[in-house]
């Protein structure tokens, strides 16, 4: 599939069952528990109404028919401080390995900045070494321990960036 015709978006009310089963189908595709993961959190079915606070957005990688992932920025649950997570980012096969996956998380940490969040904080499994990879990229390092309340007990890799 070529880029032609992709764009990155503010999720529409339209995009929940299609985000949904894109953010599911990372699952079982790279062996991730689906306890203790967005795989289960309420959220997830609902992700547009999930992000229409103040300081929060969710985007979504998306052409006029079908929605590819997304990415979204919202406070630290349960958290002191100016902090704010990256959250959900999930992307089809279909557009892996074409650069928007950086594009999104550009594009992420530009809207938390413009929310005048401090610090980044996200959590992440293992197994998605090339996710990993570009945030070590983007200058996020590694912690020992999760911050907040996720409720992501099976997520075992935790960052951090300056914004």
């Amino acid at each position: 599939m070529s880029k032609d015709n992709i764009v990155i978006r503010e999720i529409r009310p339209e995009d929940n069952p299609q985000i949904e089963a894109t953010i599911k189908a990372c699952f079982p595709e790279f062996n991730i528990p689906l306890k203790g993961t967005a795989y289960e959190d309420a959220e997830t079915p609902f992700m547009y109404e999930s992000y229409q606070g103040d300081r929060e957005v969710y985007y979504v990688i998306a052409n006029a028919k079908e929605v590819f992932g997304g990415a979204g920025i919202k406070q630290l649950k349960d958290f002191d401080g100016n902090v704010c997570e990256l959250q959900k980012m999930y992307f089809s096969p279909k557009v892996r390995g074409k650069g928007l996956g950086k594009q999104m998380f550009q594009k992420c940490l530009d809207a938390a900045k413009a929310f005048g969040y401090e610090l980044c904080y996200l959590e992440s499994a293992s197994q998605l070494k090339a996710a990993i990879h570009i945030y070590e990229e983007f200058g996020f390092e590694h912690l020992e321990q999760p911050l907040g309340n996720t409720g992501h007990y099976s997520c075992g890799v935790w960052m951090t960036k300056q914004l």
